[in-house]
């Protein structure tokens, strides 16, 4: 069960009490997410679009069971974020180490990912279902963001209009904050 990190009794009462404390709507997802992960190494959970933002999805238990932080995708077709994400789960479940701010070419044939750390101040708007597996809030995150096919990430001044508003960039500044683009990084 990736719920629980620790099988001290405390924590195991711990885990007791938050589980009486959901309800049967959130008793549901969290059996399903549990699920998901044992049968497939992490859950995504997908977010669709609306007139407020773009879709995004993310992941949840892959720090639980692979001590891999977890992911988010903003903004890409509906199909493809989840395609994205487990990829990223399985290699680095399997020892492949995922700097930020380095462009990464080989997930989707052609078109560059770069990775950015999540300020903890998106994670409940992000990650709102990872609360039910990490009540604390106590998890690394990381953010894939991916390119045009031409190459272009949301704050590349010729990047298509709109953009940086479909793929936000979720640090504190909006920004890349662990690199300089064009610098140390795309």
């Amino acid at each position: 069960m990736c719920a629980v990190t620790s099988t001290t009794p405390a924590a195991s009462a711990d885990i007791a009490d938050i589980a009486a404390e959901l309800t049967a709507d959130e008793q549901r997802l969290v059996a399903w997410i549990e699920e998901q992960a044992k049968d497939r190494g992490n859950a995504v959970i997908t977010v669709a679009g609306d007139d407020q933002g773009a879709g995004y999805c993310f992941t949840a238990c892959a720090w639980a069971l692979h001590n891999v932080p977890e992911a988010v995708v903003v903004g890409l077709p509906e199909q493809m974020g989840p395609v994205l994400l487990d990829a990223y789960v399985d290699r680095a479940a399997n020892g492949e180490i995922f700097e930020v701010g380095t462009r990464y070419d080989d997930f989707f044939d052609g078109v560059p990912v770069v990775f950015e750390r999540v300020a903890k101040g998106h994670y409940p708007q992000y990650f709102g279902s990872a609360f039910l597996i990490y009540p604390d809030g106590d998890f690394p995150a990381l953010q894939l963001i991916v390119a045009t096919p031409e190459g272009k990430f949301p704050w590349h001044p010729d990047a298509p209009a709109g953009f940086a508003e479909w793929q936000p960039v979720l640090t504190e500044s909006g920004d890349p904050e662990s690199w300089t683009p064009g610098v140390d990084g795309p």
